[in-house]
């Protein structure tokens, strides 16, 4: 259902190479940029030899955060995303971290996998150029991973997320600011690895128009306009200049590239070998640079979240009919589940409108593992929903999503929750509770609509009152609840019948 669209919102990226912000005000229909921000962190750079973040990564990074919280309370954003991509992706033990930032920026901060970063990064491109007729080629090269991404229109067809960038290359090969050929052949042969996989399916897709998007192509635009004054459109020839300026400055130190920033030095030889063999690979032979990318896809992908236009509700689409979702059955739980719901949230604290979200997912969702085998269903739905390319779902909301349907029958297992982000690891049971009653009541597969069902939670326990003598006509529910109590004692939870 369609909500008001808040007149301030805001967007947030943890980049691998920067930070940045986007404040925006909805103002008849349209987004109108009112700030914007953009530290260099290089949080990729960050991560130690065993993928933890280190100390002073650590520190720059929620200095950073708290300069932004600080802006975003001024400007009285009042819906805010937050994202982290590849480096926080990659980090281990990285919780402690993501709730210090928490509290730094004053928002939670989702990670999202790269699909999805591949996504979002399409629709701020789609969203901020001139639409065209015919399929959009778009390339993104960030700090630790790369999207290439072809779509028609607003929307993304063919989408993958690819394992460099330019801080991560850039580290690996010319971490001491020394350029040579060897060292150049060497980075453009590790970029070509990448991408050879992909090369024949995004080429026989085909695409008519090529966009580059994010700080390296937008670089790289920038100093081939100041050569020629020019229009910056990047090609393969532009690409080879450059590279062979930097090979005669032989360090990064002695290189002068006008237009150039100087925080963007460190990590250029890196990105720009990407880039060359981003074109050489696809074969493309002209790129022009979009103004859009990673953050104002979240701000229209937030802007959608509060009309009908919601991805994760695609997502979810997508996945009933993937896996042959009985509709009807599926619609009969979801009804009971959220009339659970409505009678339980204000005691259990579910009034955040992601808890709706997930239980009205995980309903409709639950019966997908049917489609692998009838025998621990309930388990192979939660691989494939945690392992799955979700458009729309941030890892942690997909790992509540799987968890719930999980957990939705036979013996309760609770002890996997601890790992989710503080208060999920607690609501992620109440809804699971919630879920496993709808469903049982629903076994049958009737039509029959239920009676009036009264639900009273408790703290650990809760109490289910039915008509007067319809537990008696319906003796194999009677039966299933007197099961469900045991499953749920077992678990620590109580449940009385009435």
């Amino acid at each position: 259902m369609a909500r008001k669209i808040p007149d301030v919102i805001a967007a947030v990226d943890l980049g691998s190479n920067s930070f940045h912000m986007v404040v925006a005000r909805h103002s008849h229909g349209q987004l109108v940029i009112q700030d914007r921000l953009r530290e260099s962190v290089r949080l990729g750079a960050g991560l130690d030899e065993q993928g933890r973040l280190k100390r002073e990564a650590i520190e720059v990074a929620l200095a950073c955060l708290e300069r932004f919280g600080q802006r975003l309370r001024d400007m009285k954003a009042e819906s805010v995303r937050v994202v982290g991509t590849n480096t926080l992706r990659k980090a281990k033990r990285k919780g402690a971290f993501l709730d210090r930032a928490r509290s730094a920026l004053g928002h939670p901060i989702e990670v999202i996998s790269g699909i999805e970063e591949a996504r979002l990064i399409y629709l701020g491109v789609a969203n901020t150029m001139p639409s065209e007729p015919g399929r959009r080629l778009v390339a993104d090269i960030g700090g630790g991973s790369t999207e290439i991404i072809i779509g028609e229109g607003q929307h993304p067809k063919k989408l993958e997320s690819l394992h460099m960038g330019c801080v991560s290359m850039s580290s690996r090969i010319f971490n001491d600011g020394v350029i040579t050929e060897k060292r150049m052949k060497r980075a453009r042969l590790a970029a070509r690895l990448e991408l050879e996989p992909v090369q024949t399916t995004f080429k026989n897709f085909g695409w008519e128009h090529t966009v580059g998007s994010s700080g390296t192509i937008r670089a790289v635009s920038d100093v081939l306009r100041a050569r020629s004054n020019g229009d910056g459109i990047i090609t393969p020839a532009g690409i080879e200049l450059l590279i062979e300026q930097l090979l005669r400055a032989g360090e990064l130190s002695k290189l002068r590239l006008p237009g150039l920033a100087e925080e963007r030095l460190p990590v250029f030889p890196g990105g720009l070998a990407i880039l060359a063999e981003v074109l050489a690979v696809l074969d493309i032979k002209t790129m022009k640079a979009a103004d859009g990318a990673l953050r104002e896809g979240l701000l229209y992908d937030l802007v959608g979240r509060f009309t009908d236009e919601d991805a994760r509700l695609r997502s979810v689409r997508a996945m009933q009919g993937r896996y042959h979702v009985d509709l009807a059955q599926a619609a009969r739980v979801e009804a009971t589940a959220l009339d659970f719901l409505r009678q339980t949230q204000t005691a259990w604290e579910l009034d955040d409108p992601f808890a709706e979200m997930a239980l009205s997912c995980a309903a409709r969702l639950h019966e997908i593992g049917l489609d692998v085998s009838h025998s621990h269903y309930q388990k192979h739905g939660a691989y494939l929903l945690e392992h799955a390319d979700l458009p729309g779902f941030p890892q942690e909301e997909q790992k509540i999503l799987a968890y719930i349907v999980g957990a939705h029958r036979r013996k309760l297992m609770l002890d996997a929750l601890q790992d989710l982000t503080p208060p999920w690891h607690i609501k992620a049971q109440f809804l699971i509770l919630i879920l496993r009653l709808a469903v049982l009541l629903h076994r049958g597969r009737s039509a029959e609509v239920l009676p009036k069902i009264e639900l009273l939670p408790r703290a650990r326990a809760m109490e289910i009152t039915f008509p007067k003598g319809w537990l008696d006509s319906h003796p194999l529910t009677a039966a299933d609840l007197d099961n469900e109590i045991e499953y749920l004692k077992a678990a620590g939870y109580r449940l009385r019948v009435i």
